[in-house]
């Protein structure tokens, strides 16, 4: 990394520090500059996932946590400048996880402090899965608007499916594989987005369920058809589990 900086500003590391310290400017976002696959490679390890500068905020995080440690650096504490960017780095990004997951509750340790690198990498790791969650649960709750506004083209209500679920597997398996023959089935599923009603007809001529069945299942079987013909990611697991 050194030999980098010598690249491109023609000096050391030591003396870049030292000058942007004392309000040198140019030394600092030579040293910025300079280190990006640092910082890039840093918040990487933190968040799990590959970053990329201006996509992901952890990137801006981990320029400006980078740009922190500068200021804070203190060459006699015994640690190295990037060991401790790295540390900086680390303790921005676990506090930007924790305020979107919204949990106050993980204790921090101080940033001098060597002997706590463990405690860190596990905070990190606690503090990465609670935020990956809250993601996973704003995705999944904005799916199941979508699919209820789908719903509602049909008549449907999304309190009405649990009403209209089968009790039994047997019958659900059956349901599962009536609206299957409908998404694959192109004169079908024609039928069925256009006129906004389940083919009862076209169906009890091609599905061993009887029309009896097919109606006291309606509302389920067109709402599985929906999940089935469109991207809903976490319904369709859904669907996986419960059959």
């Amino acid at each position: 990394m050194i030999r980098e900086v010598k690249r491109v500003s023609g000096t050391n590391l030591d003396q870049l520090l030292r000058s942007a310290q004392h309000g040198d400017d140019n030394s600092r976002n030579t040293l910025i500059d300079a280190y990006r696959p640092f910082i890039l490679k840093a918040s990487a390890q933190v968040s799990g996932r590959y970053i990329h500068y201006g996509e992901d905020d952890e990137a801006s995080i981990a320029m400006m946590a980078f740009d922190e440690a500068i200021d804070s650096f203190d060459a006699t504490k015994g640690i190295s400048f990037l060991s401790f960017a790295k540390q900086v780095i680390r303790r921005r990004l676990i506090d930007y996880f924790r305020k979107q997951s919204r949990d106050a509750s993980i204790p921090m340790s101080s940033l001098n402090n060597e002997g706590q690198q463990g405690m860190l990498r596990i905070e990190a790791n606690k503090a990465q899965e609670q935020y990956l969650e809250t993601e996973e649960t704003k995705k999944r709750r904005a799916e199941i608007a979508v699919f209820q506004q789908n719903l509602a083209e049909f008549g449907i209500k999304f309190a009405d499916l649990v009403k209209s679920s089968p009790k039994h597997e047997t019958a659900r398996r059956r349901a599962m594989e009536v609206a299957s023959l409908i998404v694959k089935t192109q004169y079908l599923r024609d039928n069925f987005f256009k006129k906004k009603v389940l083919p009862l007809k076209e169906l009890s001529m091609v599905s061993s369920v009887s029309r009896k069945t097919l109606e006291r299942q309606r509302k389920y079987i067109i709402a599985i058809v929906l999940i089935l013909d469109s991207d809903y990611r976490y319904l369709q697991e859904y669907i996986k589990k419960v059959l």
